[in-house]
């Protein structure tokens, strides 16, 4: 596990700039699976609309993160890779996001999750972090319920 010195400072420009990237990202009518998660920390909130192929797989993706810096950039970061993902694949990814943020864990294998290492030191921000993992779970969950 690193030290506190060697992760960086929270709030990175790097960091800070990921929040602009959610506009690539539109939340629309056309994105008919829907999910939300909250924060029970915060109040952080991400609402997800998914459009999924006969896989079960996001074909396409839209956002809406009311949330904190910490918070708009792992909706990013999620975004950002999230395509061609599916509901299992998510769980496993939480699980691993969960783990890291809690007991130090290996990094997950996720693109870009290393930005948020300096968030490690911050439990009050974890719950924000698993935000845009969780809204897409519950949104993913509605195709497998109805399968």
């Amino acid at each position: 596990m690193t030290s506190p010195a060697q992760r960086g400072r929270l709030y990175s420009p790097q960091l800070l700039s990921l929040a602009t990237t959610l506009a690539q990202f539109p939340l629309h009518d056309g994105l008919s699976l829907r999910g939300e998660a909250r924060s029970s920390t915060c109040g952080s909130r991400v609402e997800v609309g998914i459009e999924a192929d006969e896989d079960g797989c996001i074909r396409a993706l839209g956002l809406r993160a009311n949330a904190c810096a910490i918070g708009q950039a792992a909706t990013a970061i999620f975004a950002a890779e999230a395509a061609g993902r599916n509901r299992d694949q998510l769980i496993l990814m939480h699980e691993s996001v969960s783990n890291w943020l809690a007991n130090g864990g290996p990094i997950p294998q996720w693109p870009g999750i290393d930005i948020l290492t300096p968030a490690l030191d911050y439990p009050a921000r974890h719950a924000a972090i698993l935000l845009a993992w969780e809204a897409a779970i519950a949104a993913l969950s509605k195709t497998v319920s109805s399968r």
